[in-house]
């Protein structure tokens, strides 16, 4: 098994772990604002993915990508199934490789996962959605791209981003989805869309920081 295909699992198992781990607070995030689910979701697909990987152990990082999309798509129910599977699939496309040789495809991947989720979901920054973690740490990756930094100090950017996102949409009031119904009420809530996002980004950015003794 090459570099690339090892990553590709490394990455998926490390999402994997770190959604399990937060399950059950994702769907206590999401229980004022949405169904209460969000976790359960998240974390009922990412198990799909893992275990779909793991079966099949010589896709390239791209293919990891893009079955990681289509398994998303068809386990995970509401609007966070689309949305993801959107943006992994449009990940796939950008990238051929995830490591110091390529810090140009990071930011491109980034920008092409931030492109899918707005196309699908029709969202934009400051509507309490998993965009405001997604588009902080594609603007981060893209100006620690025309810095020349490296992978791991562009991904350890966009996780800190992705988390300010986070945290900033707790203020807000929704615009988009069921907790749009909630108006006012919405304030005050941080939103698991942006918070599984980040814990994902997190996830990515430990495990290209750890190299390949990561799991």
């Amino acid at each position: 098994m090459s570099d690339n295909e090892q990553l590709g699992i490394r990455i998926m198992r490390r999402i994997q772990n770190v959604i399990h781990a937060n399950t059950a607070e994702l769907d206590a995030f999401d229980r004022p604002i949405g169904d209460g689910d969000h976790g359960t979701n998240m974390d009922r697909g990412f198990t799909a993915v893992l275990a779909k990987i793991e079966s099949q152990p010589d896709q390239s990082l791209a293919a990891v990508f893009k079955t990681t999309a289509m398994t998303l798509i068809s386990t995970v129910g509401g609007a966070a199934g689309p949305l993801y599977g959107t943006a992994f699939l449009r990940i796939s496309t950008a990238i051929a490789d995830l490591n110091d040789d390529h810090p140009q495809q990071v930011a491109a991947a980034f920008t092409a996962a931030l492109g899918g989720v707005q196309d699908r979901g029709k969202a934009t920054t400051g509507e309490k959605t998993m965009v405001d973690a997604l588009a902080s740490a594609a603007e981060a990756t893209k100006a620690a791209a025309e810095e020349g930094a490296d992978v791991v100090t562009m991904l350890e950017r966009a996780a800190t981003a992705a988390r300010i996102g986070m945290a900033a949409t707790i203020p807000m009031r929704a615009t988009k989805g069921r907790a749009s119904y909630l108006g006012e009420r919405s304030i005050g809530h941080q939103d698991p869309g942006a918070t599984s996002c980040y814990l994902i980004i997190q996830a990515v950015a430990d495990v290209i920081r750890d190299g390949p003794a990561s799991t």
